[in-house]
């Protein structure tokens, strides 16, 4: 039962998100600010109750399409072991409660995160992933809203210029991460019905695509002094984090080996990580050190 539930919520990818929500925070966090501990500890159950409703709901509303896929037929409402019912209470739980205590913190966050199950499981799921290849495009607006959910509890201003680059960070890695997935199962997602780009193009057309968002991904963290506060962590670890990226993801586009892409997945997921962890470096160690 635990082991179905962990796959059922996404665990894995609901801690990811989480990291970036708490990032979120961290960047929209002023000196002058009180910190309470109360405040992360809702943010964190918040931001958990959003995202695992969000996702675990989203597999309910796939169940059909994931039992036709190698990669997602294992999962509990696919295989029978979870009900839909039994799944949709569970999701609607959770989303309740996270909104709640989103809620609690600021009206703001909570809405935010209201947005993000409606883009995803509304707009998303029976939409865009269904019926167009670049259904990810529009699709990378819920994913990149969570750090955004994050930076206004600690700040209102969500058109800062800080507030925006993390935004358009999450949202231009969304693209090689999901493509360069689909690259490796576009069989599957053509048996699950899913016109996902490479399915639809190939992956030599997909990997033009990803080439657009690689470099501008790039760009946009090489370029973030213009909007967040840079010192040692810009210079020795977002650039060459950036170059590592882009080299390989030339790697890849000129290479046709079936597991080319995957040194290219670990280290585009592992940038966005990095590149996050580098800006609130930069931000706060001046602070603390002089402390």
């Amino acid at each position: 039962m635990i082991n179905h539930l962990k796959v059922y919520l996404k665990l894995k990818l609901v801690r990811f998100i989480i990291v970036g929500v708490l990032a979120g925070y961290g960047m929209g966090f002023t000196v002058e600010q009180d910190f309470e501990v109360l405040e992360v500890l809702l943010l964190i159950l918040g931001a958990f109750g959003i995202s695992a409703g969000s996702l675990s709901l989203n597999t309910v509303q796939e169940a059909e399409n994931d039992a036709l896929m190698e990669r997602t037929k294992h999962r509990p409402v696919a295989t029978g072991e979870f009900s839909k019912s039994f799944g949709i209470k569970l999701s609607f739980s959770l989303m309740i409660i996270g909104f709640i205590c989103l809620f609690f913190i600021k009206p703001l966050t909570a809405y935010i995160g209201l947005s993000i199950i409606l883009m995803y499981n509304g707009f998303y799921t029976l939409v865009w992933k269904k019926k167009w290849a670049f259904g990810a495009v529009p699709g990378a607006i819920p994913g990149a809203l969570p750090i955004t959910m994050g930076y206004s509890v600690a700040n209102n201003d969500l058109f800062s210029t800080t507030s925006i680059y993390l935004f358009l960070l999450m949202f231009l890695w969304q693209m090689p991460h999901f493509w360069s997935l689909a690259i490796r199962y576009a069989d599957d997602y053509r048996n699950g019905r899913f016109p996902v780009l490479p399915a639809v193009v190939g992956s030599g057309r997909t990997k033009y695509h990803i080439s657009f968002y690689v470099c501008t991904y790039a760009l946009l963290a090489i370029m973030s002094p213009l909007f967040v506060a840079h010192s040692h962590g810009y210079y020795f670890v977002i650039v060459p984090t950036c170059i590592i990226v882009v080299w390989q993801f030339f790697k890849f586009f000129n290479n046709d080996i079936e597991r080319a892409w995957l040194p290219f997945f670990i280290v585009t997921n592992m940038s966005l990580l990095i590149i996050v962890m580098a800006h609130l470096y930069d931000k706060w160690s001046p602070l603390i050190f002089h402390v």
